[in-house]
């Protein structure tokens, strides 16, 4: 094969022949949107659970919105810096929006919530030092769990694609080395959360199991790329989710009534009167008053000078508080969504004139931050995105009342794992299980022992020593196959098998969608 980027792991052969596509990223594409996975993001959560609304966004929509604004972002680069793409890998239409489809392919019932959950139970209750992560999971998808390819290992997708998928191309501990998030300014993600110190990278987006799936995906890229930066159609896709994430969760809550006028507009007005008053206090001081309207936002100014002073600037910064004031609240969120027509062409001439503006205004870059990809919005457009994630956050994500609901999920998920589980531990009913946990775990096992015998430190934890002896094996390995098949259900599906394995289904348990 001439080009490496349409290399697959099937030692480099072509798409077979029930593929309809000629072009070998097509097939890539037809392969993903074909698979049940793909299919299952109709009943994931992206923020909060719909309820049957049809008003809200699931993850199937939110993935084809951003292959939608991908495609449209590589269009225009490919266009206008053609020397600059070659000369860094190369950026095809194609692979953009088939990794766009992908990137949210592993996000398990109950959206960012469950991911946690799953994350911490993956690591302290199974021992498993690379737990859990959305991101990670969407490329295990692909290479690995998935069974549509002509191996029935993973979709067989090319280098290219798998590539772009990589958002943070490293494992969370190990790989690359040295490991970014020791480098000075590590890039975004790639530090180790506060909250968790020595448990690796906050973000990344392969297990050890995938190592050597991520390094024949980026194989030809060396020479082109830090290890630790993402292809020009990986950052691409990183772009358009922050776009599709900004603005249309942002319209989503608007509709529902959760995004109201007047608690927003205080917010961003309050900064704007009092913005020289506040950037005289402490931090301390603007920490107890945070309560009061404006603070918050001034307590993001100051987090976007300490975390990314590359880009920030106070002037434009006020810039985007007065446009988002101006187009947002005092334009989109002034009337209540009713359902009115006029209502539906308010939200979208919103959502077109923003991302319109945001893709007009994004370019390529030879050396950028270590913060950011080679594709960079605006300076204008980055504050005024980084506002409406703002918004997003304090208006919706902080709500008690999404708190209420979200620990139920969290308690859910935690009994459901727990009982599979005690399930699989169970001598005498092993020869019962769902036939795709059963499978799961083979899968699993045959990996672990694989890693066991070749690179066993990849299988403990900043600190510690490496599983001794089958069983220890083996039982990180159940843990990895409780995960995926958690990891694998929908919303729904969650909820009625945890009522079935606790008894409280008068039904027996039928779902025949497990993947």
């Amino acid at each position: 094969m001439s080009d490496p980027r349409e290399e697959r792991r099937s030692h480099g052969a072509p798409a077979v022949a029930f593929d309809l596509a000629a072009s070998e990223f097509r097939v890539d594409r037809d392969r993903i949107a074909g698979s049940p996975f793909f299919a299952r993001l109709g009943g994931v959560t992206q923020v909060v659970s719909a309820s049957g609304s049809g008003l809200l966004h699931n993850r199937l929509t939110h993935s084809v919105k951003v292959a939608q604004v991908a495609r449209a972002i590589a269009e225009r680069l490919c266009a206008e810096y053609v020397s600059l793409i070659d000369a860094l890998g190369g950026c095809d239409p194609d692979v953009v929006e088939a990794a766009a489809l992908a990137h949210d392919l592993g996000h398990p019932p109950f959206g960012h919530l469950g991911e946690q959950v799953l994350d911490r139970l993956a690591r302290h209750r199974f021992g498993l030092a690379d737990g859990f992560e959305g991101n990670a999971q969407s490329f295990r998808i692909v290479t690995t769990t998935d069974v549509g390819g002509p191996s029935a290992v993973g979709l067989d997708l090319t280098a290219a694609v798998r590539a772009a998928m990589l958002k943070y191309p490293w494992t969370r501990l190990h790989h690359p080395e040295p490991h970014p998030r020791f480098m000075a300014e590590p890039p975004r993600g790639a530090s180790e959360p506060s909250d968790a110190p020595g448990t690796g990278s906050g973000k990344f987006s392969a297990y050890v199991t995938e190592l050597d799936d991520l390094e024949q995906a980026r194989a030809p890229f060396e020479g082109r790329l830090a290890d630790w930066q993402q292809t020009i159609e990986a950052s691409v896709m990183d772009t358009a989710d922050d776009i599709a994430y900004a603005i249309h969760d942002i319209t989503d809550f608007h509709r529902i009534g959760v995004l109201q006028h007047a608690p927003v507009a205080a917010e961003l007005g309050q900064w704007q009167s009092n913005a020289a008053t506040l950037a005289w206090l402490s931090d301390e001081e603007v920490r107890r008053q945070q309560r009061l309207p404006g603070r918050s936002l001034e307590l993001l100014r100051r987090r976007m000078h300490e975390k990314d002073s590359w880009i920030v600037s106070d002037d434009a910064f006020h810039s985007a508080v007065a446009r988002v004031r101006a187009e947002l609240v005092d334009e989109l969120l002034s009337s209540p969504f009713d359902g009115s027509v006029e209502a539906e062409q308010a939200v979208a001439r919103f959502s077109m004139r923003w991302t319109s503006r945001l893709v007009e205004e994004m370019s390529v870059v030879e050396d950028p931050s270590t913060r950011s990809g080679h594709v960079l919005l605006g300076g204008e457009q980055w504050h005024e995105v980084q506002v409406l994630k703002f918004l997003h956050r304090k208006f919706v994500l902080l709500r008690p009342d999404l708190a209420l609901h979200q620990r139920g999920q969290a308690r859910l998920v935690t009994n459901l794992v727990e009982a599979l589980d005690q399930w699989l531990g169970d001598r005498f009913e092993a020869d019962r299980l769902p036939r795709r946990l059963h499978d799961l775990v083979d899968l699993a096992v045959a990996e672990y022992e694989a890693l066991a015998r070749s690179e066993p430190t990849v299988l403990v934890g900043a600190t510690g020593d490496a599983p001794q002896g089958k069983d220890a094996v083996h039982a990180l390995a159940r843990g990895r196959a409780v995960i995926d098949f958690v990891s694998s259900l929908t919303d729904k599906q969650a909820v009625s098998l945890m009522d079935a394995l606790s008894g409280r289904s008068a039904q027996p348990w039928s779902d025949a969608f497990v993947l």
